[in-house]
């Protein structure tokens, strides 16, 4: 089964995962610690298969490439990582934010963004456009059944 393509949102919520060092890697496996810190998910990747699985909630209950794997993708090399983008993404508090504007992702994209320059907000908007062309030309399928999400904040 194929994965859907995520919200633009994960894939800026995926640059603050890597510049905030929330990742651990080991080969293929790996773990993306929340926002909170409160909780990790897991991640299992197969480059050959070009398969993946991660038990975040959207990708367990939307279907869609959750931020953790998109953030191991870009630690691993899969996706082109920009540090200075990730920069601009790091120590944000998303599940608060999001939490504060009931998931609305457009929301709380326009909210985090705000701060920005223009021509930050623009080049940071094109770099996520080449994100989300690059991970669909991956065609990433499940690896194995979904796992539920860890509970908590």
């Amino acid at each position: 089964m194929q994965w859907k393509q995520p919200p633009t949102i994960k894939s800026y919520e995926a640059l603050g995962a890597v510049a905030d060092g929330r990742l651990e890697i080991n080969g293929n496996t790996g773990k993306c610690y929340s926002s909170s810190g409160n909780k990790f998910y897991t991640i299992t990747y197969d480059p050959v298969q070009l398969a993946i699985m991660v038990n975040d909630n959207g990708s367990y209950w939307k279907g869609y490439l959750g931020y953790p794997a998109i953030a191991f993708l870009l630690e691993k090399g899969e996706l082109e990582y920009k540090e200075d983008f990730g920069e601009l993404l790091k120590g944000i508090p998303w599940k608060d934010i999001n939490t504060k504007f009931k998931n609305d992702f457009d929301t709380t994209l326009e909210h985090i963004l705000q701060s920005f320059s223009a021509d930050e907000r623009a080049a940071l908007a094109a770099y996520i456009v080449t994100l989300a062309e690059e991970l669909k030309e991956k065609n990433l399928t499940h690896l194995g059944k979904k796992v539920k999400p860890p509970a908590g904040y």
